[in-house]
């Protein structure tokens, strides 16, 4: 009973302070230019929703058709290929300068995830052009957040249990512990 109380009280600590909190759950953007030149964009009736910007790989627009996201070159309006890992890795430093200390330099690429010299994983939605990173602290906070919320064993029908049964030991406890201050003596 009393193993449960420590875990919350002292990681509810942890969550007041939130130390590293703000670079390890940092919004990492792809660096948008304005627009070279003029575009003139014809919106197509099944477009939802459209954005045009400019990257140092070029103008990109992209758009909502039928739910799903397509990357366009805005230049031609044909589908923009993911392109090759040079490219990517030039686009991804050049989003780093917002704060190279913590994202260093891209050290390797495989897929759409680079690896950065200071260990932040870096995951690439070309289709968006959405970047979404995680570090070593990412790792620590999620797993004190697990820690906080009883999810000890990674088992989530197990974990669901074990939470509601430490929460109603803890309403016992503190119930229990009511009625002793201040009940019948």
């Amino acid at each position: 009973m009393l193993l449960p109380f420590l875990a919350w009280s002292s990681t509810a600590v942890f969550f007041l302070v939130r130390p590293a909190y703000d670079q390890a759950y940092e919004q990492l953007r792809v660096r948008q230019l304005p627009v070279i030149g003029s575009l003139t964009l014809a919106p197509a009736a099944e477009w939802e929703e459209m954005r045009v910007f400019r990257t140092v790989l070029g103008n990109h627009l992209i758009v909502r058709e039928a739910g799903r996201w397509q990357h366009l070159n805005a230049d031609t309006l044909i589908p923009w290929a993911q392109p090759d890992a040079s490219e990517m890795q030039r686009l991804l430093e050049d989003a780093f300068n917002a704060n190279p200390t913590r994202y260093g330099r891209v050290l390797a690429m495989e897929n759409n995830l680079a690896l950065t010299d200071t260990g932040v994983q870096i995951s690439i939605n070309w289709d968006t052009m959405s970047l979404y990173q995680t570090g070593r602290d990412t790792y620590w906070i999620n797993k004190v957040y697990d820690i906080h919320y009883l999810r000890w064993t990674g088992y989530r029908p197990f974990d669901n249990v074990f939470g509601l049964f430490g929460l109603f030991l803890l309403m016992y406890m503190t119930f229990s512990g009511a009625r002793m201050a201040f009940g019948r003596r």
